[in-house]
């Protein structure tokens, strides 16, 4: 009968404290993202739900000119898209799926961060009846860029 009950009160005093802190722990692993975008750019809102709806705790800040966050995050014209976000010292430019994100902030290679040029039909943000093939690029600070995914 000792055993029994010491046996259920270690039990209580590991599961309570972790039940109770359940709730803190899914909100720890959320990975937050900040992104710059148009107000006006309903792929951009897309994104961002996509971006919510796979984990990522979101903050938009709408700027009528990116021009100035594009050049600062080191984005060329070659690797430009609609909107450019940052997380975990990354930027992430265009319309990159929430898994090669969760990818790059989990693998920490060297590099500035990842970008889909242009906005390929059937990419996060771009659902429709047409899916094109895209490929998600890694871009180092000197320009220099690697495929990290295709989709």
């Amino acid at each position: 009968m000792f055993w029994r009950i010491l046996s259920t009160v270690f039990l209580a005093a590991v599961l309570v404290p972790q039940a109770a802190c359940s709730d803190t722990d899914r909100k720890a692993e959320l990975e937050s993202i900040t992104v710059y975008k148009s107000p006006t750019c309903g792929c951009c809102t897309k994104w961002v739900n996509h971006l919510q709806a796979n984990g990522f705790e979101v903050e938009t800040i709408d700027l009528q000119d990116m021009n100035p966050v594009k050049v600062e995050a080191g984005i060329s014209r070659q690797l430009a898209s609609c909107h450019t976000a940052k997380t975990g010292g990354y930027v992430i430019e265009g319309h990159v799926p929430a898994d090669d994100i969760k990818r790059l902030l989990k693998e920490r290679p060297d590099v500035a961060g990842l970008t889909v040029p242009g906005m390929p039909m059937g990419s996060p943000g771009m659902e429709g009846n047409r899916k094109d093939n895209y490929d998600v690029l890694t871009f180092t600070k000197t320009g220099e860029t690697t495929v990290f995914s295709s989709h």
